[in-house]
């Protein structure tokens, strides 16, 4: 007869804190604990277990196999079990967001969009706090404690998980300025010849694959690129400016084709379609303040 160890279910719930938040900082910041007890904490429940369930490094902690599937099979029952406890307590009332969200985004998407989401999710929820983080370099989601990253382009391969939240279209532009001194292109080729406004965000910022409607496609490497950046909404500053051309998301220069600052080029031509994605740490649970935001965001993309 197997008899299971016996353990410290607050040792449990600090192990999955530390697991979520990517490091014993963050999490004891979570908590409003101290990074040694929760460390403490860990290390009474590995003893326990037998098991080491963090791979310690001096820059990364990493979730061992034993850490993964204990965090997968054992904490969602844990939490749903004191879930109903305090539901129980309090006569079935529902329970309320606590503790810290942490949100990590494009500075673009922060101010044209997310930030007033966010403002609306706050007041929803009082008790919640959240860390709202706009940067336009990929975010360490472990190392930085992120609960989820809201991303758009495309995702290189990684231990993340992402679910995908849509999807936008590239577009060729450039301001009447510019092309009224420089000549109109008049087919793909025709753009390593004009000055290309490079996003230094993207992997192959001069080389661009174009397709048409009957599916005939062409590769161009652009050859002038004296003028670089790494955030979007600079690149369309200087395309309004008549600095070059460059391509951009369809909702990002939307306001900017309508008044005329900006005009669309080689329309019959289509370039890779782009996604937008939420992006989460190792692990499958996740807290419900992020499912909670998760689906208020969806809702709102959705009404959009």
């Amino acid at each position: 007869m197997n008899t299971a160890p016996h353990v410290d279910l607050n040792d449990l719930l600090a192990f999955a804190a530390v697991a979520e938040a990517g490091s014993f900082t963050a999490a004891a910041e979570r908590l409003d604990s101290s990074k040694a007890r929760l460390s403490l904490q860990v290390r009474r429940l590995e003893t326990a277990l037998a098991q080491e369930l963090f791979h310690r490094t001096t820059r990364r902690l990493m979730l061992s196999e034993a850490g993964a599937q204990l965090l997968d099979k054992s904490i969602p029952p844990l939490r749903l079990a004191l879930e109903g406890l305090s539901h129980a307590s309090r006569g079935a009332a529902p329970s309320e967001l606590s503790g810290t969200l942490r949100i990590a985004s494009t500075v673009e998407h922060a101010v044209q969009q997310l930030a007033a989401y966010v403002a609306e999710f706050a007041a929803l929820h009082p008790k919640l706090e959240i860390d709202l983080r706009s940067n336009d370099r990929v975010a360490d989601l472990v190392r930085d404690g992120i609960d989820i990253a809201l991303r758009k382009g495309w995702l290189p391969d990684s231990s993340l998980r992402a679910v995908k939240l849509g999807r936008f279209e590239q577009i060729l532009v450039a301001s009447p300025d510019y092309l009224q001194r420089a000549g109109r292109p008049k087919k793909p080729e025709d753009l390593a010849q004009h000055d290309w406004l490079a996003l230094t965000l993207l992997s192959t910022p001069l080389t661009w694959k174009f397709s048409d409607k009957r599916g005939e496609s062409v590769t161009v490497r652009m050859k002038h690129s004296r003028l670089r950046t790494d955030n979007p909404g600079t690149l369309r500053s200087l395309a309004e400016a008549g600095a070059g051309i460059t391509a951009l998301d369809n909702a990002s220069v939307a306001a900017a084709l309508e008044s005329g600052r900006l005009q669309r080029l080689l329309p019959q031509w289509r370039l890779p379609e782009g996604g937008q994605y939420a992006v989460f740490p190792p692990g499958r649970h996740q807290p419900p303040q992020v499912q909670a935001f998760m689906a208020f965001y969806k809702a709102k993309l959705e009404a959009d």
